[in-house]
């Protein structure tokens, strides 16, 4: 079918609920796609960060497809082999020496996480202590509860009332957050580079005194890395490179290199607070999803890769510097996690731009042309794309 053909279906049969670019995509190979009119274009969104392992990647084909010969689903009252090999992979990659619990996305992860603070406090200090502090202009998900921990005013509308519980303080400013962790406060939620946000990086002196104060008022300290992590920053998790051990880790979008899965990681110090019955989902950590995510793992997990990201992200943002052009402000990010910083209120027309002419990306924030390629990337198709980028800016 055609562009034009699809959309008239779409029209008739999906929701209008996303406001798309005008492409329909059909396959890719490595980080470039081609649509349905054989248009090729280099991706450097990767489906806003979960095609982590590029497109057609044999390694993911070759698991789920072993996997589905053998058992794509079973319910969670029964145990599975790829499931546990998910979890210990991630119990000892990040050395929390903790537990896992899986959901299906970003939103479902951090639902998770705050339901174990709240429980976590309730068990040791009953009611009361229920507040979760979050940063103005982060983002944790679209669920009505997730929409409210999102320090972002505009989130909150139409959908009243929203869950109760959550306060806000501004990114990088202690003094206030501190104030806002009173006595009913029971966990700060926060992401280390808010993407959303504009790929904004928290700063490291912030992070530590935000620890510190959670271990002083027995506070958990959640790190939101549904887009940090999985490799993306040059590191398997964010929190790894500012020296920091939280209490719960969330994850979801690069985890499965393409299928949905989300998962909350909690340290030791909380492993055993969502016992039999307190939480659940039908298809969290079902085999066929698992077996994806241990094949990403045991890519992205291998340090030698995560210094080729590290690598590629520092050739792909002095590239964009290099460009020369007065729009671009400046790049800031850490690993193939940038943005491209434009004039206020311009970033969607350069990214419209771009798509344009072949070079897939989004935007956040207020300036932000946001990259997220697929980690896999060539050398090669980043100069292809640093070629269009130069004609675009």
């Amino acid at each position: 079918m055609t562009y034009q053909q699809l959309k008239a279906e779409e029209s008739k049969y999906v929701m209008n609920t996303y406001g798309r670019f005008p492409i329909a995509l059909d396959h890719g190979e490595g980080a470039t796609l081609w649509d349905v009119a054989g248009k090729k274009y280099i991706d450097l969104a990767s489906g806003i960060g979960v095609n982590c392992m590029g497109y057609n990647n044999q390694a993911i084909i070759d698991a789920i497809t072993a996997q589905a010969h053998k058992l794509m689903h079973a319910s969670n009252l029964f145990t599975t082999a790829p499931m546990i090999e998910v979890a210990r992979k991630l119990v000892e990659k990040t050395n929390l020496n903790g537990k896992v619990f899986f959901a299906n996305s970003g939103a479902e992860a951090n639902e998770g996480a705050i339901k174990l603070a709240r429980k976590y406090s309730f068990d040791k200090y009953g009611e009361g202590r229920y507040k979760i502090v979050t940063l103005i202009n982060s983002f944790h998900g679209r669920t009505v509860t997730t929409l409210k921990a999102t320090g972002q005013e505009r989130f909150h509308d139409y959908f009243f009332p929203f869950t109760e519980g959550f306060d806000y303080a501004p990114a990088n400013d202690f003094d206030a957050l501190r104030r806002k962790a009173d006595e009913t406060a029971c966990a700060i939620m926060m992401e280390l580079i808010q993407g959303e946000g504009g790929v904004l990086p928290l700063d490291r002196e912030f992070v530590r005194q935000v620890e510190t104060l959670c271990r002083e008022k027995d506070m958990l300290l959640i790190i939101d890395e549904v887009q940090t992590g999985i490799g993306r920053t040059g590191s398997l998790f964010c929190f790894q490179q500012y020296g920091i051990r939280p209490d719960v880790v969330t994850m979801a979008k690069g985890l499965g290199g393409g299928v949905p899965i989300g998962a909350v990681l909690a340290a030791e110090n909380c492993a055993d607070v969502l016992g039999p019955g307190t939480h659940a989902t039908t298809f969290g950590g079902t085999p066929l999803v698992c077996a994806a995510a241990n094949a990403v793992l045991d890519t992205v997990g291998d340090e030698q890769f995560l210094a080729q990201v590290r690598e590629k992200g520092e050739y792909l943002k002095n590239g964009i510097l290099a460009l020369g052009s007065p729009h671009i402000l400046g790049v800031r990010g850490m690993g193939l996690m940038l943005g491209v910083i434009v004039e206020d209120g311009k970033h969607t027309a350069f990214a419209n731009k771009l798509i344009e002419n072949g070079v897939l990306a989004i935007t956040a924030g207020k300036n932000a042309v946001r990259l997220l390629p697929p980690l896999t990337i060539t050398k090669a198709e980043m100069d292809e794309a640093l070629t269009i980028m130069k004609e675009v800016f």
